[in-house]
């Protein structure tokens, strides 16, 4: 009887991977021209998780399922500032498999309603200590019960860089038809720049890598880290950028209200500071075709983006 709930399982999350991934590039025509110079924005949220994260999730998902790690009656247990969560949860939620995530409790309103309706069990941890906090409270539940829980550790698991080394890397180039010169992203579980970065490098050893972070240790980019400050995760490469950029919150804010007006795309601020960073690189070019991430829309950010726009 296991065998064969497992076996569907595995059917089933096999099945569910027709909706991850296979974005739009979108081209960037009127918040950011120069002659000879384009930049592209994957839009992200456009797949079942509604962001980024749902690409790492189900990889790290589906390979735990194939593994036999994540077996009926285990729990997916791991830390997150919400968008894997929420990744973690619509899948969750379609195969049957119980989500419990460890959340700081500063995380937006938006994000916990999402959670909640996707039936996500919820622990909260301290706002002061981010997701490195909620992190150690996974980890610390997961050795308690080791029996009812599978870890997923996105941090430190390598099916989060490799479902971009796998997907995302491929789209890009197939949609640049492999013009591609340069390549930008922001760290967060750094999954997204990691993979991306290792296979557009094989595909094309000239393409150029920037990799970007916040300029201090006190941010509003939500989920990415200040890697001098932060728990650095353990599948994090510092070998493949080119070079790192520092971008500014409210920086990448005044962008979120220029791709508004200009694109007609509400995206979130971690998605303007993506842009921001490839408009830095974009400016030091005479000619380029640069790609970037939306990781996600505004819909998850409904507080910031009245104070972005009020």
């Amino acid at each position: 009887m296991i065998a064969e709930i497992s076996s569907q399982l595995a059917t089933n999350v096999r099945a569910i991977g027709r909706f991850i991934g296979k974005t739009p590039l979108f081209p960037i025509t009127r918040a950011f021209q120069k002659e000879g110079v384009q930049i592209y924005a994957k839009l992200e949220w456009q797949q079942m998780g509604l962001s980024v994260k749902a690409r790492p999730a189900y990889h790290i998902i589906k390979d735990a399922i194939l593994r036999g790690d994540l077996t009926a009656g285990k729990q997916l247990l791991d830390a997150s500032s919400g968008n894997t969560a929420i990744a973690y949860a619509a899948i969750g939620s379609a195969l049957g498999i119980p989500v419990t995530i460890c959340l700081p409790e500063n995380a937006s309103e938006e994000r916990k309603v999402y959670l909640k309706a996707l039936g996500a069990e919820l622990i909260f941890t301290s706002r002061f200590g981010g997701t490195d906090d909620a992190q150690a409270v996974a980890k610390e539940i997961a050795h308690e019960k080791p029996s009812s829980y599978y870890y997923a550790d996105q941090y430190g698991n390598d099916s989060n860089w490799k479902a971009h080394y796998q997907t995302t890397s491929e789209e890009i180039y197939r949609q640049t038809d492999g013009n591609i010169t340069h390549f930008v992203a922001g760290l967060g579980t750094t999954g997204t720049f990691t993979g991306n970065a290792r296979r557009l490098k094989e595909l094309n050893p000239n393409v150029h890598l920037t990799s970007l972070q916040p300029n201090a240790a006190m941010h509003g980019l939500e989920g990415w880290k200040h890697l001098e400050t932060a728990k650095v995760p353990a599948i994090y490469d510092p070998s493949l950028a080119h070079q790192n950029l520092e971008i500014d919150t409210y920086e990448a804010c005044d962008i979120v209200k220029e791709v508004a007006r200009k694109e007609g795309l509400l995206i979130s601020p971690s998605a303007g500071a993506n842009l921001l960073g490839a408009i830095k690189v974009a400016q030091q070019l005479d000619q380029g075709t640069i790609v970037t991430l939306f990781p996600d829309d505004a819909s998850k950010y409904g507080e910031v983006m009245k104070m972005i726009f009020q």
